[in-house]
């Protein structure tokens, strides 16, 4: 009995997973592959490597991620469907995150052509999903929604679980094309996901999105005090959030009280500056928050 427990354990690798730490995640999947190969099963050991892969991606080791994921597709001719369509997830995202957009489609586009009739609708929901990252134009709200309804249909908890993730997604979409009502409604219903899951720290950002939206609608008021109440909540907790700040920051300038609003923008530069995406990402975000908290 210990050992089939021990074998279910090892397929409930995904479980693993801590995406705000991808270095002490690359390590337990290396701490598992011995124990993998002991049971035999290439199709685990090679989806772990997969997800191997993506640890290093996350970590811009480009190019050990795409070692690991050559040497899983030196195996795909003998291995299961499930298999093939993570390698192509995975060698996706790596070339989307390293600067090769184009290269990445491909390979999304080719796994979920092959998760959906394989019945693999979570990973079909996360091919859905990378494709609407890379996409532009309407193509990016078509995605989103392919992946919304599948997500919202499907009797897989794997693909499920997505839905509160993609009605963000989507309602950010619609955020930066200035449909703030659609974008509004998106975020409340991906709060209402979180919270009937019992999810703490996804809700607190379902909640951020909210007020934002609620800022951009022009009820700013509001927004502000939704943001000091997320505020009070995670002082509590001996924490600090840069965006929450930079969201009161923000209510405080449009509403005239600049003076006010300096501190926070400080206080959201101090946190944010120390983000490992912003500062190459938005870096005249981060210079308007160093100018307006006078840092």
């Amino acid at each position: 009995m210990k050992e089939v427990a021990s074998q279910d354990a090892l397929r409930r690798f995904d479980d693993l997973w801590d995406f705000d730490d991808p270095g002490g995640t690359e390590t337990k999947f290396r701490e598992l592959l011995p124990r993998a190969e002991e049971v035999e099963d290439r199709s685990l050991v090679l989806q772990i490597r997969t997800q191997l892969a993506r640890t290093l991606g996350l970590q811009k080791k480009w190019e050990e991620a795409q070692a690991e994921l050559d040497a899983v597709e030196r195996e795909l001719p003998e291995v299961p469907d499930v298999v093939r369509v993570r390698y192509l997830l995975e060698r996706g995202r790596v070339f989307r995150s390293s600067g090769h957009p184009d290269r990445a489609r491909l390979l999304f586009e080719e796994a979920w052509e092959l998760a959906r009739p394989a019945g693999e609708d979570g990973f079909a929901v996360d091919a859905a999903h990378m494709m609407a990252i890379v996409e532009t134009g309407d193509s990016v709200i078509q995605w989103n929604e392919t992946a919304l309804d599948l997500a919202r249909t499907s009797t897989e908890e794997r693909a499920r679980k997505w839905r509160a993730s993609l009605l963000n997604n989507l309602g950010w979409t619609y955020h930066e094309r200035g449909n703030f009502p659609k974008a509004l409604a998106l975020f409340e219903e991906a709060l209402e996901e979180r919270e009937a899951r019992g999810q703490a720290d996804e809700a607190r950002i379902a909640k951020w999105c909210v007020a934002r939206a609620k800022r951009s609608l022009g009820r700013t008021e509001e927004a502000l005090a939704e943001q000091r109440e997320l505020l009070r909540k995670i002082e509590e907790d001996g924490r600090r959030d840069g965006f929450v700040f930079e969201e009161i920051a923000e209510c405080l300038w449009r509403l005239g009280r600049e003076e006010e609003a300096r501190p926070f923008f400080a206080q959201a530069w101090t946190e944010l500056a120390a983000d490992p995406w912003l500062p190459d990402s938005e870096p005249e975000r981060l210079a308007r928050l160093r100018e307006l908290g006078r840092v």
